[in-house]
This record gives C-alpha cells, structure tokens and sequence, in this order.
C-alpha cells in the first residue's frame, strides 16, 4: 500500500498496527560507518511512550526495540536497518463497541470508505502508537546530525490558551524537567493543571509545538518542488492530530511590510554571511541560508473524548457512540520527540540527497 514511506535517499518505510503483533519501521539509505547508540535510541522511545506522567495515555508499553539488521558490532553496515517494536498492554475489547461505528473525527469513516475493511482496534494502523516507529527512525537521524553538529530541540509552546510570550523566559535545560516538555517551569505547572481539569471534565485539548534546528549547513533543500520547507511541512503534517504548520515568521509576515520583513545580509570579519534578522525562518528559495531554521505545528484536541457523541453506523444508521479505552487529554507533551524525529529525517534526507548533487 502506498504512502508508508518518506524520504527520497535515507527513506523510511514504518509497518504495524496498534494492537498487532508489533511496529517497526525499515531505514533504507544509511551510510554504513555510523556508530549506533542504543541507549540514545531507547531514551528517545522512553520521551515518547505513553503511561510516562498522569496527563497521558496510562496505556503501559516500555516501547523495547529490536535492531534485525543494518548494524553489526554497533556500526551501520550500508544495508537496510530494521527496527522491531513488540506490543505488549494492548486491550482490544476496549474498542470492540466501536466495531460498526463512526468515532467522530477519527479515520474510522474514511478507512472504511477507502479500504472496505479496517482494523478497529485502537485505530489499527491509523493510531499514533505508529509514531513510535518514527521516532526510533528519528533516532538513527539523530545520530547522524550529532555527527554533523546540528542540534534540534522542540518544547510545547502552547495548551490551549495557556502560550508562551515575552514574559516567560525560556530555558532549553528545563524541558524535560517537566511532564508538558513546556521550556519554563511557570507556565508548565500552569499547562498540567489545565490539561488535569480538561481530561476531568472527559474532554481533551490541543497546543502548539515549536522546533528549532541549529547548526544546518548553508545550501540544504532544492528549488520548486522540493523546497526544505515543504518536506518539513509535509513532515509534520503526516504527524496524528496535526493540523498546522508554519515556518519562519509564518502566518505573522501578513502584517509585515517588505521593509520589515526583508532579512538584511551582513559579512563578519572571517568571510561568513549571515542577516540581522531572521524572519525567513533559515531558509530562502527552499534552500537553507545557514541561519537558525524554526517553525511551529498546531495538534487539534485529541479525538476520542469520555462522552457520547453522536454518529452512524456501518450501516448508515445514527448511534451514540460512548469513549472507552486509554486516550491523551491532551497530545503535545509526547509529541515533541515526534516533531523532533520528523524533523531529523527531513534534514538527513536533504543532506545526503545534497551530497549526491555535489558529486
């Protein structure tokens, strides 16, 4: 079935369902040589999991990987690696009531409208337990650019009307300080106890996640249709629950006049180039300027509510549908590996595509 992968040189293919037998994902295009740190790789997995804090999903999966192929005596060998992710708390009777029915606003409908069947179980292949699989992809890219000397850090920037502004100063050292991953710790008891007083109502709300890459080499990206921000973009929109995206100065640059927005280019005393300030968010034409690339992506309030709602079902018929199961109230704090790990590939992907132009 076509649209599992991602990726035109270091490509990506993830496999498996929610309550199957496991996930994984196939990592085509790594360059042998790279040492693999599996402790890194787990930690990552650990940020993601879910039943990590009492404002997430309580479902208990330690999220253990399995490296199949593609490395030996931890280096990568230039051949396909396969990664393994077992499921092990899955409850799927908690989702046999929703068998010939709708979720609002889930891929329930449009799966069955496409495929003519589909696994019901947690969402099968439509669920965000998919993302873990990117993640420990994420990882491997990760490791890459730690070679290279890029950095990337996302936090939770926003819970519903709870953002971050010039008030609360930001601090990279406090993210993971904290259950939201919010950058300061103020504002984070602030958004926990607003996620803790939404999901007691039975209801979920959505947030903002800003990413920050640091370090990514001048001419990274390709003009028209492969722009570097267009593939983070459709990066993140391939993320579950994501309903926006925008880099740079984003959606603010229509209140701006050229004479504000333009970023004006400076030369320092070593020949380097870079410009006063950086509304383009690092990248210009598509292409990376050397500058610091930012974009932030907006996640919807999670689906599945503790509430009857209304719907149909298989048959076309109206039905109250009821939330059972084990649900995020609120799906930032556990996507920021995620954006993370979307946005390492991307790079990755960009860069070694880059290499191959320069040959």
């Amino acid at each position: 079935m076509a649209g599992n992968s991602l990726g035109q040189v270091f490509r990506i293919h993830t496999f498996g369902e929610s309550h199957g037998h496991s996930i994984g994902v196939v990592i085509d295009g790594c360059p042998s040589g790279l040492v693999i740190d599996e402790h890194f790789i787990q930690s990552e997995l650990d940020r993601r999991k879910p039943g990590q804090s009492k404002i997430v999903t309580q479902r208990k999966e330690a999220d253990q990987f399995e490296i199949v192929s593609g490395v030996f005596e931890g280096i990568t060998t230039g051949t396909p690696i396969c990664i393994l992710i077992k499921n092990k708390d899955q409850k799927s009777k908690d989702y046999s009531h929703i068998k010939d029915q709708f979720r609002p606003s889930h891929a329930d409908y449009t799966y069955t409208q496409k495929y003519g069947h589909r696994d019901y179980r947690g969402g099968g292949r439509s669920s965000a337990r998919e993302t873990a699989a990117r993640v420990a992809a994420g990882a491997i890219a990760k490791l890459f650019l730690n070679a290279q000397k890029v950095a990337i850090h996302a936090y939770v920037s926003q819970v519903g009307s709870i953002a971050l502004n010039d008030n609360y100063p930001i601090s990279i050292a406090e993210i993971e300080n904290n259950i939201v991953r919010c950058p300061n710790a103020k504002l984070a008891e602030e958004m926990v106890q607003h996620i803790q007083e939404v999901k007691k109502n039975g209801d979920t709300i959505g947030g903002k996640i800003h990413c920050s890459i640091i370090g990514c080499p001048i001419g990274i990206g390709a003009p028209v249709f492969d722009k570097l921000h267009a593939d983070l973009g459709k990066a993140m929109l391939s993320i579950n629950a994501v309903k926006g995206f925008e880099y740079g100065s984003g959606f603010d640059a229509v209140t701006m006049k050229g004479s504000q927005h333009n970023d004006l280019f400076v030369a320092d005393q070593e020949g380097g180039v870079s410009t006063k300030s950086n509304f383009s968010g690092g990248i210009q034409g598509g292409i990376s300027n050397g500058m610091e690339i930012y974009f932030n992506v907006a996640f919807k309030p999670v689906a599945t509510i503790m509430r009857n709602q209304d719907s149909i079902n298989t048959s076309g018929e109206q039905v109250e549908v009821s939330g059972k199961g084990r649900h995020d109230p609120c799906v930032v704090p556990r996507a920021v590996p995620i954006v993370e790990a979307m946005a390492a590939l991307t790079l990755v992907d960009h860069i070694l595509r880059a290499r191959l132009d320069n040959v």
